[in-house]
Formats: structure tokens, sequence, C-alpha cells
């Protein structure tokens, strides 16, 4: 006399026991299959991802940029149509952004993009280029100045010493590194902090130069556009740095999977 050996059968990638008489569960069982999908938590609000979206974008950027705007356009009015211009393309990029994340709702931004329109090899490429040139280059500029605008009121009599820069520049990565492994939460109010203190820094520069403006100092926009002539190796590279300076409005899809209502807030 042999005794049948009990076979598992998968349903819905679980696996349904057998009975002590020796039948399978029905497969019509109302119990529901328990999933052992690993889901990240939505912490990110909406108060947290306009921050997000905002402190990434007023970032170093703004306070690097305009000086190459200005001096490879060679006047004020060219410079203030570059600004304009590439406004108006990092806008229309948000807008697609903003659409692909309520149709896509997966963490990764570029990678996932690339990977479900065009296939994992591309995907691959782009994420390898992302992490070896783009994303080290791109904090080394962030991080650099970070150190130096830190350091600049101790300085303020000298020139402010290298090695010294690249200390607390060392630093300020290795804390954010941290404080994004440690915690979404941490890591989301500190943006916001970070945001508020950007925006703070935004508004005492404006509010003065707008001040100006209504005493009447326009000298500068009469005849804007004379000067010296843009060349043809200047313009590209200001409007890379206009690019540059807008930069941040996709960093909040690289975070979907993590922000409550995306179709709400993305």
């Amino acid at each position: 006399m042999f005794r049948k050996a009990a076979v598992p059968t998968v349903s819905n990638g679980s696996y349904l026991q057998g009975q002590a008489n020796g039948k399978l569960s029905s497969m019509d069982s109302r119990q529901p299959a328990r999933e052992g999908k690993v889901v990240l938590k939505k912490k990110v609000t909406l108060l947290r991802g306009i921050s997000i979206i905002i402190g990434t974008i007023i970032g170093a950027g703004i306070f690097i940029s305009p000086k190459g705007i200005l001096k490879n356009t060679g006047s004020v009015g060219m410079s203030l149509t570059v600004w304009t211009v590439c406004g108006i393309l990092s806008l229309f990029g948000a807008l697609c952004y903003a659409e692909l994340g309520t149709c896509i709702k997966k963490s990764g931004g570029h990678y996932t993009y690339i990977l479900e329109a065009f296939g994992p090899l591309p995907a691959f490429v782009r994420v390898w280029v992302e992490l070896l040139i783009i994303r080290p280059a791109a904090t080394a500029v962030i991080s650099l100045a970070f150190g130096r605008y830190i350091l600049e009121p101790f300085f303020m009599q000298c020139e402010i010493p290298e090695l010294a820069i690249k200390l607390i520049t060392a630093v300020g990565i290795t804390l954010v590194m941290v404080l994004n492994s440690t915690s979404v939460s941490w890591s989301a109010r500190i943006q916001m902090f970070l945001t508020f203190c950007k925006l703070v820094a935004i508004l005492i520069i404006i509010v003065p130069g707008v001040i100006q403006l209504i005493k009447g100092e326009t000298q500068h926009f009469k005849n804007a556009f004379a000067g010296n002539d843009a060349s043809i190796m200047g313009l590209p590279l200001a409007f890379y740095s206009g690019m540059y300076a807008y930069s941040g409005w996709f960093y909040l899809n690289f975070v979907t999977e993590e922000v409550e209502n995306p179709e709400k807030y993305v």
C-alpha cells in the first residue's frame, strides 16, 4: 500500500497546501492569497513633493549660472532671452514628466521610462551614463559650491583654501548619503527646511532688485541688446548654463512609488 505524495499547486504566486485528508484546497477558496510583494512606504506628501522639486531646482545652479549666461551671451537682452527660452523648455519637460508619472507609477525616472519604451539595453546604457558621468559631475559642482558658500563668511578677508573646500564638500556628501539611507521622512524634513532657506536667499536677491527698478534704476535695460556679439560657441554654453539652473523638475519621478496619490500630486 503506497501513500500518495501531496503535490503543491501554484496560484497567483502562492502555494496551496494539502489538507489532512490528502485533498488539495479548492481553487475557488474565498480566502485571498497573500502576496509577498515588497513595496516602498508612501511617505512623500504634497508639501514634501513640492519641497523636493523647488529645493532641487533652486540649488547651486541659480547662484552660479547667471554669470556664465551673461558672459557667453554678451548683452543683458540676449541673456534674458536665453533665460526665457530655457524656462519654456523646462516647463514643457516638467509637464511631460507629470504625465509620465501618472501613467507609469514606478520609481526610477529616466531609467523606468526608457525601459518601458525602448527596452532593457537603452535603459541600461542610460543608467550607467547617469551613474558614471552625469550624476558625479553634477554632485561635484553642487557640493563644491556648498563648501565654498559655507566657508565664505569665515574667509572674507582672504582666499578660501582649496583643501578646506574639499573637506567640507566630502563631509556634506557623506551626511546627505547617510541621511537618505537612514530615513525618507527625515530626508523630506531636511529638504523642506533647505527649501525654505533657499527661498529666503532668493528673496534677499530679488526684492532689493525690484526696489531698484521701482526707483528708476533701469539704465542696464536701455539698449539691452547692445554689447559684445554672442559667438557661436558662446550661445550653447549659455543655454547649457540656463538649463542647468532650471534642472530638477524631474526629480520627484525618481520616488513616484513613495508619493501619496501620484495621480493628484505628480
